[in-house]
């Protein structure tokens, strides 16, 4: 049979050497083997594109058909195991004609496998391409908190600056301005290749490393995965773009993609990472080593990608209104931290998240000095007209309201110094038992009110009218409560602090009521007019009264485009008035109204205490308003 077999080609005269002479018997079976390889070689051929007359088969997959797929693969073991024979057999001597016909034998082997690969590699391929799932972006994305905030350029707080409006009595702001996002659920699971691919994926792999081709696998899944994985953090909204070309990007524009990266990273790390880690670890099965490697090259440009973006914004001019949005990215990525590392034994691409993670602490914690800054210099002299609540303590109370739902970032990136230690102390009066336990956001939150607070007392300066100093003060300061107490914010600063300002805000109205009615009510004295209508001073008792009368216009004129814009302070406000002045001048027109009967008596009696009354429910509501002298008869 030998004979025979090498009378149909010298190149087979060599299996005289793989098989022993004197064993028939394996002969026999080294026979058999040759002729399965042969029928696997001629089957390998037939699906060479490169040896194919027909151009539809070349480009044909042979996994379109169960059978083909199957016949395929079994002639690719076949290969394998001959292979495996040849290299088991001792080789002969290199220069005798049984090595020469050896090496021929090799030649041919390697041919076939290197056919066979290159057809798998296309397979592969394909397979890939044609069983990726299309991404669902619209499923996966949650809510994102969303703020706007604005603080001009130099430090200065512009006249027209936005503030976050009231929308019950309890000064909560609109929800529209604070929406923290949502996390991705625990049991969140999607699938990004046909799950019926994954078995023939299996098959392929396995062949393509016994063959020693797992390079060559590695590469083209990971290739095509990672072309996947890009497309995917396209469809999430994830753009390519360079450092230089994300700081050239205006912030409105910055902030519609830092939301889309914050929204990315979650995806990408608990849903699109964990999806490949499961196809890899389905593919390549107990093959650890290369499943490690392969994931890790699929997963990489991924990620790189993700952190080239966290690396240029944080390295991005810094200004107040990036902070929360910088916030969000830090917390996502170092939520999404502990499970990349679980995934990817890639130590360059952990030091690198860790490195970006590092970097956007330290932007977190810039961006907070630079808003801190900002309030430290802001000194815009324009008063608002009408003693109003300003823009900063709205700007800045909404900021530090927005940025208590960060404290546990905010608390382990800053650090409470010895200096704003003793700041503190000052701040609380001296009392060290408020500071104990306060955190270094609270710390910092304090300063800064404090610093507000300051900032105020400068601007009320501003007004030549002490009356109008105490409005603006007592709307500010009341603003400032009511944030605080109706916020987390409380919790940081404590009920002494609102007891405090609560007390303020008396102080400040009853300053008020000094400075705008004293003048007023000592018209409605007693002194220098006389006991009797005989003894009393007709003249005296007429200018008491056209002096009155001029003061409360007056006051009437300037102090209804006053404003105070919480209903009930208005309404306390109103009372107190009342309670001054009506008494007083009911008093007074009771005892000398006598003393002016007749029919000029008008001329100096235009009020009853009840126009008075309706005249003072016009006051603070920031719009002047006109006084229409009344008239009446003295009774």
């Amino acid at each position: 049979m030998l004979l025979i077999f090498s009378s149909f080609d010298n190149r087979l005269s060599n299996i005289t050497d793989i098989v022993h002479r004197d064993d028939d018997g394996a002969a026999a079976i080294a026979a058999e083997e040759l002729e399965r390889f042969e029928a696997a070689e001629k089957l390998i051929l037939r699906w060479d594109s490169s040896l194919s007359s027909d151009p539809h088969s070349a480009s044909s997959l042979l996994l379109d058909s169960a059978d083909d797929a199957a016949d395929y693969f079994s002639a690719v073991d076949d290969v394998i195991h001959w292979m495996e024979q040849l290299n088991l057999a001792p080789p002969p001597p290199p220069s005798s004609s049984a090595g020469n016909r050896h090496r021929i034998e090799m030649d041919r082997t390697e041919n076939a496998i290197q056919l066979a690969m290159t057809r798998l590699e296309d397979e592969l391929r394909h397979l890939l391409v044609r069983n990726t799932v299309p991404l669902d972006a619209e499923s996966l994305h949650g809510s994102i908190r969303r703020v706007s905030l604005s603080f001009t350029d130099g430090g200065t707080v512009d006249e027209n600056l936005e503030s976050f409006g009231e929308v019950n009595d309890q000064g909560g702001d609109s929800q529209r301005f604070h929406e923290r996002g949502a996390s991705l659920g625990d049991d969140i699971s999607v699938d990004l290749l046909r799950a019926d691919a994954v078995a023939e994926l299996r098959e392929i792999a396995d062949r393509m490393v016994r063959s020693g081709y797992e390079k060559e696998c590695l590469q083209v899944y990971s290739s095509v995965r990672r072309d996947v994985l890009d497309e995917y953090l396209s469809i999430l909204g994830v753009e390519k773009l360079s450092i230089e070309e994300v700081q050239r990007v205006e912030w409105k524009s910055l902030d519609e993609k830092m939301k889309k990266w914050i929204q990315a990273v979650k995806i990408s790390v608990r849903v699109l990472l964990t999806g490949e880690k499961r196809i890899c670890d389905s593919v390549f099965g107990e093959l650890d080593e290369i499943r490690e490697i392969c994931f890790n090259e699929t997963a990489k440009g991924c990620v790189m990608q993700l952190l080239n973006f966290g690396e240029a914004v944080a390295i991005c001019k810094r200004s107040p209104e990036k902070l929360f949005r910088i916030l969000d990215m830090y917390e996502a990525l170092k939520d999404a931290l502990p499970e990349l590392e679980n995934m990817i034994t890639d130590g360059f691409v952990i030091d690198e998240a860790n490195g970006v993670l590092k970097m956007l602490g330290e932007a977190v914690k810039g961006t907070f000095a630079e808003f801190e800054n900002c309030l430290r210099n802001e000194s815009s002299k324009k008063p608002v007209i009408t003693g109003d609540v300003h823009p900063l303590p709205r700007y800045v109370m909404n900021y530090l309201k927005l940025l208590v739902d960060y404290g546990e970032p905010m608390d382990s990136l800053l650090v409470i110094s010895d200096e704003d230690l003793i700041r503190l102390q000052d701040s609380f009066g001296g009392n060290s038992s408020q500071t104990e336990n306060i955190s270094p956001l609270g710390c910092r939150m304090v300063l800064l009110i404090s610093e507000l607070e300051s900032n105020l007392e400068e601007k009320s300066k501003l007004y030549e009218d002490s009356a109008l100093q105490c409005i603006f003060l007592m709307n500010n300061i009341h603003y400032l409560v009511r944030k605080v107490k109706y916020s987390d914010l409380q919790n940081v600063l404590g009920d002494d602090w609102v007891r405090k300002r609560r007390g303020q805000v008396r102080q400040y109205a009853t300053g008020y009521l000094r400075a705008s009615w004293t003048k007023a009510l000592s018209c409605l004295k007693d002194e220098g007019i006389g006991g009797s209508s005989n003894n009393a001073s007709k003249m005296a008792l007429k200018e008491r009264f056209k002096n009155f009368n001029a003061c409360f216009e007056e006051i009437y004129r300037i102090q209804t485009a006053w404003k105070v814009p919480d209903p009930q302070l208005r309404e306390e406000l109103r009372i107190s008035i009342s309670e001054k002045v009506i008494p007083a001048y009911r008093s007074f027109v009771g005892r000398f109204r006598s003393q002016l009967e007749g029919r000029h008596a008008g001329k100096y009696i235009k009020y009853t205490p009840e126009d008075l009354e309706a005249y003072l429910s016009d006051l603070f509501e920031g719009s002047p308003a006109v006084l229409h002298h009344i008239r009446r008869k003295s009774q």
